[in-house]
């Protein structure tokens, strides 16, 4: 699949931005002049033209206030967001996809107070320095500021994202002596932090939905103190309508927590990790349903339904179901994770092969949790994966594949152990290197009774 007309400009636009933020603003030389420059260019004909010129003069003359790098945040996320939604459009009608349209609500400015303008002041302090000016005293400023914002609950998108990137750049301080800086990360969470300061995203109150959902496939995040289960499917709601729905747990966890074990740590959600594990659909009441059409999950409005298999699921329903709205800040193209089902390709050093085209597969991202590995991809006829975009290319990141072993079709899922391992190897190494989840709680209750 061909990028847009305009993506490689955009794009390049953005990485000269996230450049001269690893310098630092109080530091413009002739190149990161030119980025910023280039910023202002590429957003004159926008409402966004006047006031990131402004802020880009006011750069030259040594004029660095909140309102002035919040221009250029706000210019840098709406290049990022015409990239997305030209990627996202060039993808649909590629597929002959629909999507809903983002409805924006009236948002009033986020209150003034000493946390909203102190965290202001060190997202000043970090664009000034740049990041390789980040040491454990421009980081430890914010601490304060970080505990107080998650006493607000108004201001804990913030304070989740200022604690992370904290945490990130501590990590990593002094920064002056790392090899290679993460510019494009740490300039997606700066910039989104400033403009959470001023204006939060507001949208509709969840609704609730009913109705029957039929599951795709889940994609497994894990970290070293978290996890997270994104379950991707389709929902046949009550009201009639077919969409592309996702559902999100999480818990958290220890490093020492890998492999099958980390789906113990979802026992919260039996209902869905039974319908993982089992393929069967689940029957859902009043289940709320957000504006980008994610399902806040409760495992008690959700029941158990009969069999569902997946890839019948994505062939005869994924076409027809619409895709969900995307919310203005998180139009990001690295956020891209589009379902679809692949058939009649070959895989072949490390990619996919299909109708002369190859599409990488995220061989490094298939989850320790679940049975899919690189060999069960091999001589795969079918596979439900996600379509995603990063590093200027699709990708593909695997859910299921279907192949014939011995003439026989099998399937396989990562959601197949969510209920266990079924793998005779696998359930033998783990009675054998002992339950990991149960020793932790077991001490962690002896803890707590002392």
């Amino acid at each position: 699949m061909e990028e847009p007309a305009g993506v490689p400009e955009a794009l390049e636009v953005i990485a000269g931005f996230d450049d001269a933020l690893v310098h630092g603003f109080a530091r413009i030389g002739d190149e990161q002049a030119a980025a910023l420059a280039a910023l202002a260019a590429a957003v004159a004909t926008s409402p966004l033209g006047a006031p990131v010129a402004a802020a880009v003069t006011g750069l030259g003359s040594g004029s660095i206030g909140p309102e002035e790098l919040s221009a250029l945040a706000a210019g840098r996320a709406a290049l990022l967001g015409a990239v997305h939604d030209a990627l996202a459009g060039h993808f649909d009608t590629a597929l002959g996809r629909l999507r809903y349209e983002w409805v924006q609500y009236a948002s009033a400015p986020t209150t003034p107070g000493n946390l909203v303008v102190g965290s202001q002041s060190w997202l000043q302090e970090l664009a000034i320095a740049g990041w390789r000016g980040v040491d454990h005293d421009l980081v430890a400023a914010a601490d304060q500021t970080v505990e107080a914002l998650w006493a607000e609950p108004e201001l804990r998108r913030l304070a989740v994202l200022l604690d992370g990137l904290t945490a990130e750049l501590s990590a990593s301080s002094p920064v002056a002596t790392m090899d290679r800086v993460p510019a494009k990360r740490w300039a997606d969470l700066w910039a989104r932090a400033l403009l959470l300061t001023w204006r939060a995203e507001v949208s509709a109150a969840p609704t609730t939905v009913s109705g029957r959902l039929l599951v795709l496939g889940v994609d497994v995040h894990e970290h070293g103190t978290a996890v997270q289960a994104q379950v991707y499917g389709v929902l046949e709601a009550s009201d009639g309508s077919t969409r592309r729905v996702r559902a999100a747990v999480s818990a958290a966890k220890v490093d020492t927590i890998v492999g099958p074990a980390v789906w113990q740590l979802f026992g919260a959600h039996p209902q869905l990790l039974k319908a993982l594990a089992e393929h069967r659909c689940l029957e859902l009441t009043d289940m709320p349903l957000t504006a980008s059409d994610d399902l806040l999950w409760h495992d008690d409005r959700a029941a158990l339904g009969g069999p569902a298999d997946p890839f019948a699921t994505a062939r005869i329903q994924l076409a027809a179901a619409t895709a969900p709205p995307v919310p203005p800040l998180d139009r990001d193209p690295v956020h891209l994770a589009e379902p679809v089902l692949l058939e009649g390709y070959r895989v072949k050093d490390g990619a996919l092969e299909l109708d002369g085209h190859r599409l990488a597969i995220e061989l490094d991202r298939l989850p320790s949790c679940g049975p899919l590995t690189p060999s069960t991809l091999t001589g795969s006829a079918a596979c439900i994966g996600l379509v995603r975009w990063d590093a200027g290319r699709w990708s593909l990141r695997p859910l299921a594949v279907q192949k014939k072993v011995k003439g026989v079709v099998t399937e396989t899922h990562g959601g197949d152990w969510a209920c266990g391992p079924t793998d005779p190897k696998v359930v033998k190494a783990q009675a054998k290197s002992g339950d990991s989840v149960a020793v932790l709680r077991e001490r962690a209750g002896r803890l707590l009774r002392k």
